[in-house]
């Protein structure tokens, strides 16, 4: 179960937010809060749904028509998720833990209250996938890399450590929906359509940054010339053409899309991953800045990754859309 667990996640790298030696402090804020906190009308239209340049999950090509609807500018920020916690009370997924009656299989250690985390490798130690992520109890979205850890101050960064359900209860808190697959790639191209990358062909690491991703070689050395060795506050690079910020990188983002990794086919509600069969999976969409050239390359509209609905990740966040 443990392995089903860790083999979930294709684009990881340590989550912890620390600047480089000698390096100025990291940014608080690149947008305030009455500027990041809006959604942008996003007109409906046609597109290129998929890409077959990359990877086979991602095709093949069809036609989509997608109607009128509104995105978030931003990521939803820990700001933002705090505001409703404070309103209704919520308890997050990894606030609560799993119970045994819902969840009978998973084993005891991964359903007390907690999430996933990243333990880096050594530079230059021998290590795997398998040896990286570690399931940390009292991992949440207050304290992303475990009860040490705190959001204290980073109001303006994308909230992360939240579930599938997590994303949905607070969507529907401001009468909204979390976006399908297709809208959220047709609205993350920012009318490039067909293009790889939400502002064109260019590479993301050539010239000035244009997005919080990996540069180095993953999962060793991180040169961070994005300015950022983990998530970065939302707004700090360029808009697409729509106006939408850090649709590559920066955190995942839920859809609420089930997950197959042969488009012809229909999974159900469920979804399927070859990679951990028997759990229910929705696709996540915009890579993260774990997300690297070396290992994958999932920072483009096209690229999508399963993702299991009950776990939640310290790269893992959403935004959400409304008709």
């Amino acid at each position: 179960m443990k392995k089903l667990f860790l083999n979930a996640y294709l684009c990881v790298l340590c989550p912890l937010m620390l600047s480089a030696c000698g390096r100025d402090p990291l940014p608080e804020v690149c947008l305030t809060a009455d500027v990041a906190n809006q959604s942008v009308p996003i007109p409906g239209g046609q597109f290129k749904f998929g890409d077959q340049r990359y990877y086979s999950d991602e095709g093949p090509v069809k036609v989509m028509q997608v109607d009128d609807f509104n995105m978030d500018k931003t990521e939803v920020t820990n700001g933002q998720f705090r505001a409703f916690v404070e309103a209704t009370g919520y308890i997050t997924d990894a606030e609560r833990g799993l119970s045994e009656q819902q969840f009978p299989n998973v084993p005891a250690e991964f359903r007390v209250p907690g999430s996933m985390v990243f333990i880096a490798p050594q530079d230059g130690v021998a290590s795997s996938l398998a040896d990286w992520w570690r399931f940390v109890p009292g991992a949440n979205w207050r304290h992303p890399q475990g009860p040490e850890s705190s959001i204290e101050g980073r109001d303006t960064y994308p909230v992360v450590q939240v579930t599938h359900a997590d994303a949905i209860a607070y969507a529907k808190w401001l009468g909204r929906r979390l976006p399908t697959e297709a809208e959220w790639e047709y609205a993350s191209r920012g009318g490039l359509d067909g293009a790889s990358f939400a502002w064109g062909e260019e590479s993301p690491h050539a010239g000035k940054s244009k997005a919080n991703t990996w540069q180095g070689l993953f999962p060793y050395q991180n040169a961070e010339q994005d300015g950022f060795a983990g998530s970065a506050p939302v707004g700090c690079y360029a808009p697409n053409g729509y106006g939408l910020y850090d649709t590559t990188g920066n955190v995942w983002e839920w859809t609420d899309t089930p997950y197959g990794p042969d488009r012809k086919r229909d999974y159900g509600e469920s979804g399927y991953d070859p990679q951990q069969p028997g759990i229910k999976v929705k696709t996540l969409k915009g890579g993260s800045f774990l997300c690297s050239d070396n290992y994958c390359q999932r920072f483009r509209p096209a690229a999508r990754q399963a993702q299991d609905i009950t776990l939640a990740s310290s790269h893992i966040g959403f935004r959400t859309v409304a008709n």
